[in-house]
This record gives structure tokens, C-alpha cells and sequence, in this order.
């Protein structure tokens, strides 16, 4: 049972050595990886992915309880811990999202899993990450962006039980993020969002800012920026339902704005 991952500095595009000497994610956290388009966030997740070694462009290393990567973690995608979710993440597969799940869940659990059971799990929390229900005959090639990238999250947290989830700016992916936030802290994971939304990269634990390739400081959430957080909920609440009144064709006023 792996218990903390930690990424220590290599060097930034222009070589110098990163500012930040390592970042230490126990069981349980949350982090947000922030900063400018181009300032390497996508790197470091990706350093995160393959346990860099010391031979990537950056020189940074991963370790996994201290101790580096063995060739099983590394190799074998049975044992491989991380689970990665972009943005541009697409299903090649045409079964039902049923036969899919059920597939999934036989090759990682065996006889281990109750197929109904599990399979409804991850339809429920998939469907609360989603503005548009997902339905179990639904093929998956049928899905929306949002639908595939909710679908993926959840089968990576129910069924591929990963202990740690890398979730790459999943506000840009039509899911309800701070439905996500609520729902993944209740599993004990690490979970790392690339993010340019404050709320997420406010109700992380810490954040990485990154700048010019290169962990550049570390910020540990303080108690006001977690009360300034579950204000920007207040607002992304009234946006949220200002939005669902355009799709569904109503007329706005002045006051759908107002915020409590």
C-alpha cells in the first residue's frame, strides 16, 4: 500500500536548478499544479506518470515511499498506480458503457468484484460529475467530452482502485468540479489538478506553481484562502445555474445574478 509519492527538483527550460527541492503528497491529500500556459505544468504531471528518474528533459525524480519506482510499478500496467485523465482523453472502444465496466472490472477484480454493485457505483458518481446522465446502453463512442472524461474518473477511483489520480485540467472538460472535489476527498487517495480555477487550486492542500518549466514555490492553503474559496462557490453557483437557464431556453433577469 503505497503511502506518499514525492517529486524531487531537477532544472527548468533554461537549465537552472528548480527553486522548489521536492514536493511531498501524503495518502489523503489534494494538489494543485498552477501557472501560466507553457509554464510546464503538463510536464511535471506527465515527470509524475512515468516515475521520472533522473532521465527526463527536466532531471526530475519520483519517488514512492521514499524509495525509487521498482520495474513492476513502472512496467506493468496491472500494478501501475497512477492513473492519468486529460483533457483530450477519447474512447476507442465501441461497447456499452456496461459491457465496458463489467469488462474492466473482471480483468482488474476477478471474481472479486460484485459486477452490479461496483458497476453502479461508478455510474452514480460518474453521473454526479456530469451535467447530462450518462445511460449503462449507451455506447462509448457515444459519450461527450464531459461524459468520457466523468466516466473515466470514476472507473479509475472505483474499479481501478489507483491510489494516486492526475486529473489535467478537468474544468475544461464539462465536469461539475466542485461536485468532483467533494466526492474524491471522500476516497483516500492522492489526487494532483493541473487547474487555472481558483476554487480547485483553493481547496487543495497545496499548490506547485510552476513558471518557465520549473517549480518555482510551493504554497501550503491557508485558512483564509479556504473561506475566500467557499465564497467563489457562492458566485460559481449563480453562474452555474445562470448557464443551465440558457439551455434550457428560459429569459434572464438582473436578479438570477445575485449572489448570497
Amino acid at each position: 500500500m503505497i503511502k506518499t509519492i514525492e517529486i524531487r527538483g531537477g532544472r527548468g527550460k533554461r537549465g537552472e536548478p528548480e527553486s522548489v527541492a521536492a514536493v511531498r503528497l501524503a495518502m489523503g491529500q489534494v494538489a494543485s499544479v498552477v501557472g501560466p500556459t507553457g509554464s510546464g505544468k503538463t510536464t511535471l504531471i506527465n515527470d509524475f506518470e512515468i516515475f521520472a528518474d533522473g532521465s527526463t528533459p527536466t532531471g526530475r525524480v519520483v519517488l514512492v515511499d521514499g524509495e525509487p519506482a521498482g520495474d513492476d510499478l513502472r512496467d506493468d500496467p496491472a500494478s501501475h498506480p497512477i492513473a492519468l485523465i486529460t483533457q483530450h482523453t477519447n474512447f476507442l472502444s465501441d461497447l456499452p458503457v456496461l459491457e465496458f465496466l463489467h469488462t474492466h472490472a473482471r480483468v482488474r477484480g476477478g471474481s472479486g468484484f460484485g459486477l452490479d454493485a461496483v458497476t453502479n457505483e461508478v455510474l452514480a458518481f460518474a453521473n454526479e460529475l456530469t451535467g447530462e446522465p450518462i445511460e449503462p446502453g449507451w455506447r462509448m463512442t457515444e459519450l461527450s467530452g464531459g461524459q468520457t472524461r466523468a466516466l473515466l474518473i470514476a472507473d479509475a477511483v472505483v474499479i481501478g482502485n489507483a491510489p494516486i489520480i492526475l486529473l489535467d485540467e478537468i474544468e475544461n472538460a464539462g465536469i461539475h468540479r466542485m461536485r468532483a472535489l467533494e466526492l474524491l476527498r471522500r476516497y483516500e487517495k492522492i489526487f494532483v489538478f493541473v487547474t487555472h480555477d481558483p476554487y480547485i487550486a483553493l481547496l487543495s492542500d497545496v499548490r506547485i506553481v510552476m513558471s518557465g518549466g520549473a517549480m518555482a514555490k510551493l504554497l501550503t492553503t491557508s485558512d483564509p484562502e479556504r473561506r475566500l474559496a467557499h465564497r467563489l462557490r457562492a458566485v460559481d453557483e449563480s453562474l452555474l445555474a445562470l448557464r443551465e437557464r440558457i439551455r434550457l431556453g428560459e429569459s434572464l433577469e438582473e436578479s438570477h445574478l445575485e449572489v448570497a
